[in-house]
């Protein structure tokens, strides 16, 4: 009774995401584009049968029509008429192999796009591994070399064959990585007949931070993203404390403020200490939870600061219009962008301050313009609290 919706959900969800990647790999050329083409087509049949067992077989039939309502192929609010498998691309493959190479990233492929292959940063503190994607242009396999431009640059496969597609993972050995900061790094691809492509990216080994040293949170691929409750300190005032929220919210929780009365002034506040690399405009983004106004004449209003700055009083329902009403319920959150300007590198303590009561804060994410678009954000940075 339960198993097979949870196997439709999941055979759904791997339909969309296969047809996704089918339009991708179509437009770098892969050779395995066709074959996810027919992955879609199986999924899309797989969901009648899973229906028809539901409907038909699962004891004897006793629960016939209750999987009859559509569920593939909305474009509205409207249910189809019927479901619709997602539509796919299929492509002439030409017969000699060709080298394509895809990194993590970006939907671009190499050789071909103009702009050059760039991974993301990989930093001292995440130590991520960050993928490159040797795949085929043609029908003809063929034989691949990965090298290094480091000793402590690691590559998953230093060569090998490709039939369709390869992935390969770049990662750093720390214990041999210079501690100077930002360094460049590049791994060199090279394919059938001598094509090569080469793979650049920065490798972020600060001498005077570290893992073990930190202090709060730090910068990674450009923004720090916060989970509310992992205030490095909290200010509370006489007539109101600090809540944590356990469970609520898109992500982790939330934290709220005790007061029941407006603050004149800013005088509570949570405290999110962080070591941050870039200087100059930030966009901070305050998620919180999208509460509607609920005082006569008055917004939802909290306030940002970052160190000893004059603190922002902003108003969540500034623009309380039609449509960003829909887009609060439509994302059960409501985004308030704040401005702040960061003269130097190093430590800063971004503060957020209670000035109306019911304002529920979900996330902070300080943004240097590294935030992809993504509905939950980007997730939470590197951070070592109280060790």
């Amino acid at each position: 009774f339960v198993i097979e919706p949870a196997k439709a959900y999941k055979n759904v969800a791997e339909l969309y995401i296969t047809a996704g990647k089918n339009h991708l790999y179509a437009a770098q050329g892969r050779a395995s584009t066709n074959d996810l083409a027919d992955q879609a087509a199986t999924l899309f049949k797989s969901d009648q049968e899973l229906s028809d067992y539901y409907n038909h077989k699962l004891l004897g039939g006793k629960w016939n029509h209750m999987m009859d309502q559509t569920h593939i192929g909305y474009t509205s609010w409207q249910q189809p008429r019927k479901n619709v498998m997602p539509k796919v691309v299929r492509i002439e493959v030409p017969k000699d192999a060709k080298l394509g190479v895809a990194i993590e990233g970006s939907a671009a492929a190499w050789p071909g796009d103009k702009a050059k292959a760039i991974l993301p940063d990989i930093d001292a503190f995440n130590r991520q591994s960050r993928y490159i994607d040797i795949f085929n242009r043609g029908q003809t396999p063929f034989k691949f070399t990965a090298v290094a431009s480091d000793p402590w640059i690691v590559i998953s496969q230093s060569g090998g064959l490709i039939d369709h597609d390869q992935r390969l993972l770049v990662s750093v050995d720390w214990s041999k990585a210079p501690a100077t900061g930002s360094l460049p790094g590049s791994v060199a691809i090279t394919g059938p007949e001598g094509e090569s492509v080469d793979v650049t990216f920065m490798v972020v080994n600060p001498s005077g931070i570290s893992p073990g040293t930190l202090d709060g949170f730090v910068e990674t691929d450009r923004c720090v993203s916060i989970e509310a409750e992992h205030y490095t300190a909290k200010v509370d005032s006489e007539s109101s404390r600090w809540i944590r929220i356990k469970d609520y919210g898109r992500t982790l929780s939330a934290m709220t403020n005790s007061s029941l009365t407006e603050q004149p002034t800013p005088a509570s506040c949570l405290e999110y200490k962080m070591y941050l690399f870039d200087t100059g405009k930030a966009d901070v983004s305050v998620l919180i939870a999208p509460t509607q106004a609920f005082a006569p004449g008055r917004g939802l209003r909290f306030a940002v600061s970052m160190d000893d700055q004059k603190p922002q009083i902003i108003d969540s329902l500034a623009d309380n219009t039609q449509r960003d009403w829909e887009r609060s319920v439509k994302t059960s959150i409501r985004a308030v962008s704040v401005p702040l300007t960061i003269e130097k590198a190093g430590y800063h303590v971004l503060k957020f301050w209670t000035v109306d009561p019911g304002v529920v804060l979900e996330k902070l994410i300080v943004d240097f313009g590294g935030v992809e678009p993504t509905f939950l954000g980007p997730p939470e940075s590197y951070h070592r609290i109280g060790g």
